[in-house]
């Protein structure tokens, strides 16, 4: 049996093709179409999900996929595509266009995914069990309280495919591996990537800590990138964690 995310994987190129052709015929006036490849997460997610969950995706079919920080909603919009339901959550003030593009490619595609635009650093709500999955891709570190938006999300829906950066190492403490103890690194505002909107970075350790704090069993973790000296700050050695977790609310 293929399993939902190889169908997602193996129609992929199509939609991307798709996408291209529209964003480039269709021009933006007064903003620019957001500048990396979010559909590239539907292989991250295939790494990280493999033979194990096979039905992931139509498990979770009954209610939308919460799609957080979409950028231009590629994602969203591909899955609605191949036939599930999908939202997005975003907020113009982060997002890269200001939700431009999103909305901008919801005309173009006639889409009816829905656009929400939330602030999740305020005290938001969200209905609970309203969703099935969420797809939390690279968010995480760009919060003021990662927390108390983790709890809200286990309140809200059944499971979430999250990745965020991790690290192991700190360049004074070279002997030290922190990736087995629940520590965070509070980003300086021009430390990383010279944006001041990078906060927390977690170890593996205090990655799985926080998820279980705030109400969600890991499934699986894998990591990507620098994984023997990986540090919260340095572009070439950029660890990222990929989790897919379920809510114990």
């Amino acid at each position: 049996m293929t399993s939902d995310i190889e169908k997602l994987v193996s129609n992929l190129p199509e939609f991307a093709q798709r996408i291209k052709s529209l964003k480039s015929e269709n021009p933006p006036e007064g903003f620019s179409w957001y500048g990396y490849d979010i559909l590239a997460n539907i292989h991250h997610i295939h790494h990280l999900l493999g033979d194990d969950f096979p039905t992931l995706f139509t498990d979770n079919a009954s209610r939308p996929i919460l799609d957080i920080g979409a950028a231009d909603g590629d994602l969203s919009f591909y899955l609605e595509s191949r036939g599930f339901q999908a939202e997005i959550l975003d907020y113009p003030s982060t997002n890269w266009n200001g939700l431009k593009g999103a909305y901008h490619l919801q005309s173009l595609l006639q889409s009816d995914v829905s656009i929400r635009e939330v602030d999740l650093d305020s005290a938001f709500s969200i209905d609970s069990n309203r969703y099935g999955l969420v797809l939390f891709l690279g968010i995480l570190y760009h919060l003021k309280n990662p927390f108390y938006v983790l709890e809200k999300l286990a309140a809200c829906s059944r499971q979430i495919i999250l990745s965020t950066r991790i690290f192991r190492a700190l360049p004074d403490h070279p002997s030290v591996d922190f990736s087995q103890l629940p520590v965070s690194y509070l980003l300086d505002p021009i430390e990383c990537n010279d944006d001041p909107t990078n906060f927390w970075i977690f170890t593996e350790c205090s990655l799985r800590r926080v998820l279980q704090r705030s109400g969600w069993k890991v499934e699986k973790l894998i990591t990507l990138g620098d994984r023997g000296a990986s540090n919260p700050f340095d572009t070439d050695h950029d660890e990222r964690a990929f989790v897919l977790a379920s809510s114990c609310r």
